[in-house]
């Protein structure tokens, strides 16, 4: 039911499959980072992550742009592209970019162009059943997404603290899982409807923002570097490479300054 996908390159694709990720309900939690070039995806590969995730989120923290809608099928195709040379021990999910999976038919002829650049499983906002379906006919993998939705939102907030804000994640979560998502992401929820959500279906939930109830976690890994100054209020940085590399520019700024001083004195 969930294939990996044909590789069209010379590239050697590993890790787990869908299926195996989906087993790992009730198991283990799962992990999964963005990448979105070849020096991290090649580094993060030997992490032992689960997944990852050629995020739309590049266009915020890689291209500079205001919002995701900003990031063109192109852009994706290019990044996904950079990260599967890197990648050989992970499985690699790939981002549908806003506006190109808004019937099942262009749904999957954008789930094949991000398979073709190298992802394993694509991956999708909200609970369109019918996209998800058609994209799984095709044979290719599917992770869903529910809660926050940056392609869509009007104001990023957490939600689900309304009942009806509640029901309707939860109901959301059950109609991806039951379309057959081999795993579900949670974006920006309260922790109890999370983990509410979570209990509901059989595919594992990764959280983000939504507290430790889920099935796993994803972070953005730019945030988790500390590769910009301002990272997101639940992201606590494992490093601060935003500061590093302004450090090592300076450093190498004095060297080269210097080395021209001495050989004007000589």
């Amino acid at each position: 039911m969930y294939g990996n996908g044909e590789s069209t390159g010379a590239d050697v694709r590993g890790g787990l499959t869908a299926d195996q990720i989906r087993a790992t309900k009730g198991v283990r939690r799962l992990a999964m980072l963005t990448a979105y070039d070849y020096p991290t995806a090649l580094a993060l590969d030997g992490a032992g992550l689960d997944m990852i995730l050629v995020g739309d989120s590049l266009g915020e923290v890689e291209l500079g742009y205001p919002t995701t809608r900003d990031v063109t099928m192109a852009m994706m195709v290019h990044h996904i592209r950079a990260v599967r040379h890197g990648v050989t021990r992970t499985h690699l999910v790939g981002d549908m970019t806003a506006d190109t999976y808004r019937t099942p038919e262009e749904a999957v002829e954008t789930a094949r162009a991000l398979v073709a650049a190298g992802a394993d499983s694509v991956k999708l906002e909200g609970a369109l059943v019918a996209q998800v379906g058609a994209i799984l006919a095709a044979g290719i993998p599917v992770m869903g997404h529910v809660g926050l939705l940056p392609q869509t939102a009007v104001e990023r907030k957490r939600l689900g603290k309304t009942d009806e804000e509640a029901d309707r994640i939860v109901a959301d979560t059950v109609a991806l899982d039951r379309a057959g998502c081999y795993a579900i992401v949670i974006e920006a929820v309260d922790p109890v409807v999370a983990r509410r959500a979570t209990d509901a279906v059989e595919a594992p939930t990764i959280g983000i923002a939504a507290g430790i109830g889920t099935d796993g976690q994803v972070l953005v890994s730019t945030d988790l570097l500390g590769q910009l100054p301002n990272p997101p209020r639940f992201v606590t940085p494992k490093a601060n490479v935003h500061e590093l590399v302004g450090d090592v520019g300076r450093e190498w700024v004095a060297e080269v300054r210097a080395a021209a001083e001495e050989t004007v004195a000589a």
